[in-house]
Parts: structure tokens; C-alpha cells; sequence
């Protein structure tokens, strides 16, 4: 049924997600700004960029470059401590033969740190990261990349995706689309599948 498949990286495949809501309100404290869990939801799949003019509209006073190096700190410090995958990930990758990638808002370098900490660097054949695009999720550009790396039709890949930004992104490139919602809920709007994990949406998306 499919040529390739294309998993989003943090909230996906690995549990960063709630490093970052965690390490993120505190980076937000500790300068005077009290954010809430629901502020920090709509940062939720963003790439850096984009997440920084959420919050300069929000927080038009704040100290953003002090804020991130906090936030970057304290994130990075979690990471280094061991990433934990999702649940099913572990059974998942090993039972596939189809090619595989990683389509990520991440940057080149923490993309690449992240897979190695959590030991799964080798089950990719291509990692699409936010350094190799022009347009970052919801934009369809980074699942396009990644369909032509294969050299597929994107509608021969199905994308595992945990965000409403990746699931956009993935839906608009054409392919099919399991998400998993992590810390922020879904209705599944972009989404063919929505599953409560990634086994369950493997075998509704007929993988397994």
C-alpha cells in the first residue's frame, strides 16, 4: 500500500514534548512571565522561528533571547539526561521494511542528537530537518522533500505525525496521515487516521 514512511521527530517518536512544556514554563518564570500550559500548547509543533513571533505577540515586553538561552538550557539538560520513545515505537520500527525518514521542524544538528540519544539514528535512510527546507510545517514543502528523496509519489507515503501543524503539512503534501495526538488533543482534522498510539495506527493505516 505505501513506498516509504515518514515519521515527524519530537512528540512522534520520542517523548521531548513534555521536556519542553516543562523546561519552557520555568524558562518563562524565571523572567517574570507566568504562562500557562495552554500558552505553551500553541508552541506545539512550531519550528523556532515561528514559535518566537507567537510569543512576541503575546509577550510584547519579554526578554526573548534571555528567555530562549534559559529555555535551551533547561531543554537541552533533559535531553542529555535519556530520551524515552513513545509508546509502540520500540515494536514498531523494527517491524517495517518499508523505507523510512524523519521529516522534522528541528534544526540539522538537535534532530541528528536526538535520534542518537534515543539509539534509533540507524532505522532512517533520510532525516528532513528544518536546515533543508525553504517553508517549515504546516507548510507541505518538508514532506514533499522527503517523498522525492525516495522518489515516490507522496501519495504512496504514510506519515506518522503527533501535532495539528505536522498533520497539516503531511495532509497538503498529499499523503496519508495517522496522527497521534501527544500533549496537545486533536479532533484529526488533517488526519486519516487518528489513533490513541503508533501500533494502533499502524494497523488502522493496514501496516501491520
Amino acid at each position: 500500500m505505501y513506498d516509504a514512511i515518514l515519521f515527524d521527530l519530537d512528540g512522534t517518536l520520542i517523548d521531548t514534548e513534555s521536556i519542553a512544556l516543562t523546561t519552557g514554563m520555568a524558562a518563562f518564570a524565571a523572567h517574570g512571565h507566568q504562562v500557562d500550559a495552554a500558552f505553551m500548547h500553541a508552541l506545539v509543533g512550531k519550528d523556532e522561528p515561528t514559535a518566537s513571533r507567537i510569543i512576541c505577540a503575546a509577550l510584547p515586553g519579554a526578554d526573548l533571547t534571555a528567555i530562549n538561552r534559559h529555555w535551551r538550557k533547561g531543554f537541552n539538560e533533559g535531553v542529555e539526561a535519556g530520551l524515552d520513545l513513545k509508546p509502540g515505537a520500540r515494536d514498531l520500527l523494527p517491524a517495517l521494511s518499508h523505507p523510512l525518514a524523519i521529516v522534522t521542524s528541528t534544526g540539522r544538528e538537535g534532530a541528528h542528537r536526538k535520534l542518537g540519544i534515543a539509539g534509533i539514528a540507524r532505522a532512517f535512510a533520510h532525516v528532513v530537518t528544518l536546515d533543508d527546507v525553504r517553508a517549515p510545517k504546516p507548510d507541505p514543502e518538508p514532506y514533499l522533500l522527503a517523498a522525492s528523496l525516495f522518489r515516490v509519489s507522496p501519495a504512496r507515503c504514510l506519515v506518522f505525525e503527533d501535532s495539528e501543524t505536522g498533520a497539516e503539512a503531511a495532509h497538503r503534501a498529499g499523503c496519508v496521515v495517522v496522527q497521534v495526538p501527544d500533549v496537545v488533543p486533536s479532533e484529526g482534522r488533517w488526519a486519516h487516521h487518528l489513533a490513541p498510539d503508533l501500533l494502533t495506527g499502524a494497523r488502522m493505516a493496514g501496516l501491520l
